[in-house]
């Protein structure tokens, strides 16, 4: 690996989403810096935190159908049966519900935890409260989507946090997805659900950090050999 690779494989590429948002913060820095210039440097760091926030990095997403895999980089907050949102249409019996947080440090880019197909895109406005609370999932601002898959609907959630603002899904109904596609992101903090269907066994344990796209939340089949993976 000669230094381009080094360099190329160090540095992580922004999603297009965030452009518009990192320019905004290095103008106001020039902008702040006119008029004194340590401003300048606390916007300069504030501008380099916001690229960082909408790091786009590729993972090594398991090509598995029995795998659901995290939909996003964060800490697991809750693994628990509930009833899943009544507009995803998943019915009214507890579901396997993993819940992955994500802080303001977080990559927030939100992918697929399984292949399939997506049936159902549902919003509901709401509060925006600590997305790490439990109420949250009821309470806050969300964004549902389910994706039948080899084993059934599963529900995947976006909820907008304390300070997240926006929640964007780039999927409609009737696309296909693969485990691991990028379909989504919140800004600037926030919480996924995750509602596996019955036979899915938790791979997880609260406390725990996942990799959106390669950490294992459930698992349908554990007899089986090793797993490959395709980076996406």
């Amino acid at each position: 690996m000669n230094l381009f690779d080094t360099i190329r494989n160090t540095l992580v590429p922004i999603h297009k989403e965030g452009y518009v948002f990192v320019a905004i913060f290095f103008v106001v820095s020039l902008i702040l810096g006119y008029f004194a210039e340590p401003l300048f440097w606390i916007g300069l760091v504030l501008t380099l935190w916001c690229a960082y926030f909408f790091r786009d990095p590729e993972r090594m997403v398991p090509q598995d159908d029995d795998l659901i895999v995290s939909p996003a980089d964060g800490r697991i907050s809750h693994v628990a049966l509930v009833v899943p949102p009544p507009e995803l249409g998943l019915g009214i019996e507890p579901m396997l519900r993993i819940s992955v947080f994500m802080n303001v440090f977080d990559c927030h880019i939100n992918r697929a935890p399984v292949r399939g197909e997506v049936s159902v895109i549902e919003y509901r406005a709401g509060q925006f409260v600590n997305a790490e609370l439990d109420k949250a999932s009821s309470d806050n601002e969300r964004n549902g989507l389910v994706i039948d898959s080899r084993h059934g609907k599963v529900g995947v959630v976006q909820i907008a946090g304390l300070v997240a603002r926006r929640i964007v899904c780039w999927v409609k109904p009737g696309e296909p997805v693969n485990a691991g596609e990028r379909f989504g992101l919140i800004r600037f903090g926030s919480r996924l659900d995750v509602f596996v269907p019955e036979g899915g066994q938790p791979r997880v344990s609260i406390g725990q950090r996942a990799i959106g796209g390669e950490t294992v939340l459930a698992e349908f089949a554990s007899a089986k050999g090793p797993t490959l993976g395709r980076r996406i």
